[in-house]
C-alpha cells in the first residue's frame, strides 16, 4: 500500500469523497493499465475504469484490511472487464499498432524492448484465452504474488501455476510462430 493509502481509505470509508478522489488519482493509472491490456480497447478501458472505481465507492465500507487494497482493486476492474466483454459477447479487442504499451516497471517481459517488439507483445496478448492472459498480466505486469493473484480471480494458486505456465508457453510459441525464431 502507498504510504498515505491506509488513511485515505478510512477516511473515504467514513464518507470523505475528497480522501476518495485521491486514492482514484493515485491507482487509476495501474488500473487503466490492467484493464486496456485485458480488453485491449482503450475506448471500453476508460468506461470500465470509471465503472470500477463508481463500483469501488460503493463496496469501500465493506473493504478490511485483511486482503490488500491492490488486489481487491484488481479484482473489481477485472471482473468489471468480464462484465463489459459478457454483455458485448465480444472478445478482447487487439490493441492498434500505434497504441503501444509504454511501462516503465521491470519485468520478464521487458525482454522484448523497443516499440516494435512492446506492440507485437500487445498483440500476441490478445491472442491469449482471456483466463491465462489475466493470470499473466497480474504476475508478469502488475507483480501480484500466486496467493493474490488467486485471491483476485477466486481460483486456487495450482490453477494459477497451470494458467501461468500455459500463458508463458503459448506466448512464446505464439512469438516463434511470428518471428519465424526456434529460440527462448
Amino acid at each position: 500500500m502507498h504510504g498515505t493509502d491506509g488513511e485515505l481509505i478510512r477516511q473515504a470509508q467514513a464518507g470523505d469523497r475528497q480522501a476518495f478522489g485521491r486514492l482514484v488519482q493515485q491507482h487509476q493509472g495501474r488500473v487503466f493499465s490492467f484493464v486496456r491490456r485485458l480488453c485491449g480497447n482503450p475506448d471500453n478501458a476508460l468506461d470500465i475504469t470509471q465503472d470500477t472505481f463508481i463500483k469501488v465507492w460503493h463496496a469501500l465500507p465493506d473493504w478490511r484490511p485483511d486482503a490488500r487494497f491492490e488486489t481487491w482493486l484488481l479484482r473489481i476492474a477485472r471482473n468489471a472487464c468480464i462484465d463489459v466483454l459478457r454483455r458485448t459477447h465480444r472478445e478482447p479487442e487487439p490493441l492498434p499498432e500505434d497504441d503501444a504499451l509504454i511501462d516503465p516497471a521491470p519485468s520478464p517481459l521487458r525482454q522484448l524492448e523497443g516499440g516494435r517488439r512492446i506492440a507485437q507483445l500487445e498483440q500476441l496478448l490478445t491472442g491469449l484465452a482471456l483466463a491465462q492472459r489475466e493470470v499473466l498480466l497480474l504476475r508478469e505486469l502488475e507483480g501480484l504474488s500466486y496467493q493474490e493473484i488467486a485471491a483476485a480471480l477466486e481460483i486456487s494458486e495450482g490453477t494459477v501455476k497451470s494458467r501461468l505456465a500455459r500463458a508463458r508457453s503459448a506466448l512464446l510459441q505464439a512469438r516463434r510462430t511470428l518471428t519465424g525464431d526456434s529460440d527462448d
